[in-house]
């Protein structure tokens, strides 16, 4: 067995800081996509059906401001804390990181004298 890695050595290279925060941040949004689906799913099963020895009774039926009520706390509150915590995650939390200078006028110029090159090439 040959003992040489042909990967490199993870510490030999430091992760890029863009990479560090995205990755924070990603892991933040997903720990709380998934503390909204540990709280709505078994909420919604829970008080979304009565039980299977009861039949549904519209005099007992909970509604809360018109709407069923595990309705407004199963999937409504959720949703509405979900996007005030996207709102202060976006503005407040995120970090803008600096991604290099872009080339763009350069590489605009470079498209557009190859496509006159292509367009002269066609016409002669």
């Amino acid at each position: 067995m040959n003992a040489v890695s042909r990967e490199p050595a993870r510490d030999d290279q430091p992760y890029d800081p863009v990479f560090l925060n995205a990755r924070r941040e990603a892991w933040i949004i997903f720990g709380v996509w998934v503390a909204c689906l540990a709280w709505s799913v078994p909420y919604c099963y829970l008080y979304g059906y009565p039980p299977s020895d009861e039949e549904f009774n519209p005099e007992t039926f909970s509604t809360y401001m018109g709407v069923p009520s595990w309705v407004c706390w199963g999937i409504l509150v959720p949703w509405l804390l979900s996007n005030v915590f996207t709102i202060w995650f976006c503005f407040f939390y995120m970090k803008d990181d600096d991604l290099g200078v872009a080339n763009e006028g350069s590489d605009l110029a470079e498209e557009i004298s190859e496509m006159e090159a292509e367009q002269k090439g066609a016409n002669a």
